[in-house]
Order: C-alpha cells, then sequence, then structure tokens
C-alpha cells in the first residue's frame, strides 16, 4: 500500500504522516528530510560536481532518524542554514530526479505513508490513497510560530507568515514539479482539525 500526501510548507504533513504510518504499523518516508540532508551534503560543493557526488550518496532511515553515508544527521539538518538553502536546492533538476528515483526505489517493496511537495503528482503516481493537506496561511504561520516560539523568544509573527506565503509563491510557481492538487487526491482542510481530529479522517477514508 502506498498513501501520497501532499501540501504547502507548515500544514503539519511530517507529524500527520507519521502518525498515520504509525497507526496503519508502515514505514513513514520524510522526503523533505531526504532533501535536508543532500543539501547538507551539498552545500559547499560546486555545482558541476553534484552528479558524481550524488552517485557516491546513500540516505537511509533507521527508526525516527535519518543517516546520510552511515551518519545520523537528523539534527544538522535540522538547523537554519539547512532550512534556508533546502528549497533553493530541491530546484535544481539533478538534485530532485535523483531523490525521486531513490523514493520510488524505498515504496517499491513496502507499504509507505510519503509526504511532501510532488508525492501524488511525480513520485508515487500510482499511489493507492491520496491526500493533499492544506490549511489557511494564517493558521500554518500561527502553528509555525508557536512552535519557533519554544526555541527563539524573538521571532516574529509577521515574519513567520511572510515566509510562509513565499515558500507557497516559490512552491506552486517552480518550473520543476511545482506544487499541486492532483484530480485524484482527497483534499483535508485542517485549518478548524486538531492533530486527532486530522489523522482520524484521513484513516477514515484509508479504511
Amino acid at each position: 500500500m502506498k498513501i501520497a500526501i501532499d501540501g504547502p510548507a507548515g500544514s503539519g504533513k511530517s507529524t500527520i504522516a507519521k502518525e498515520v504510518a504509525s497507526r496503519l504499523g508502515i514505514t513513514y518516508i520524510d522526503t523533505g528530510a531526504m532533501y535536508r540532508a543532500i543539501t547538507l551534503k551539498l552545500l559547499n560543493e560546486n555545482e558541476k560536481d553534484f552528479e558524481k557526488i550524488l552517485k557516491d550518496t546513500k540516505i537511509e532511515f533507521k527508526e525516527d532518524f535519518i543517516f546520510l553515508d552511515g551518519k545520523d544527521v537528523s539534527s544538522e539538518i535540522r538547523k537554519n542554514e539547512i532550512s534556508n538553502k533546502t528549497s533553493e536546492m530541491s530546484k535544481n533538476p539533478l538534485i530532485r530526479e535523483y531523490l525521486v528515483e531513490m523514493q520510488r526505489h524505498i515504496a517499491e517493496n513496502i507499504d509507505v505513508v510519503m509526504e511532501g511537495r510532488d508525492i501524488g503528482s511525480v513520485v508515487l503516481k500510482d499511489a493507492e490513497h491520496k491526500f493533499f493537506l492544506t490549511a489557511d496561511v494564517e493558521v500554518r504561520a500561527r502553528r509555525r510560530f508557536n512552535q519557533l516560539l519554544e526555541k527563539n523568544k524573538d521571532i516574529e509573527f509577521e515574519t513567520v507568515l511572510e515566509d510562509l506565503k513565499k515558500r507557497d509563491y516559490n512552491d506552486t510557481h517552480r518550473k520543476n514539479s511545482p506544487l499541486i492538487q492532483t484530480d485524484d487526491a482527497i483534499l483535508i482542510d485542517s485549518s478548524n482539525l486538531n492533530l486527532e481530529e486530522t489523522v482520524n479522517k484521513i484513516l477514515e477514508y484509508i479504511r
């Protein structure tokens, strides 16, 4: 079984996909973490060397941790420098092609819940269940703001809101694999739903 969950930044895709996978007893694949891991590796490399470097790159998921070439980088990929560069790196056709192939390979022989921006439209076009998870941009910004506030008391809501609006525009207007809701994807608007309600709604459709 393949379950694809797509949606904009701040929609809670990772948390919800992880919980859905846990309830179903299948594997959760965090594609965003994969792009972050590649960004970490290529950050200070020359673009002309990307293809050679990617051929020698290995990404693995072990429980809740992601390993890059055998090293646990779960914490390192969450640093601001990596977060800020990942969106830019993900536009690179070579990187997208490499990761899409890897994601498809992972899903070939196991049941998965995979989330991202182009899972239902590109990576797993044949997924039995497709969902497009979204929420009002101000709701998403408020959720993200509350998360960031725990680590940075100086963060401002307007900064988070403008960042999400910018990311929404970039994701939906990028040339390669833009964020779209496919015709066969079920829309889940979580603006007025909590985590448990959103997960249960998705599970109802699956079951």
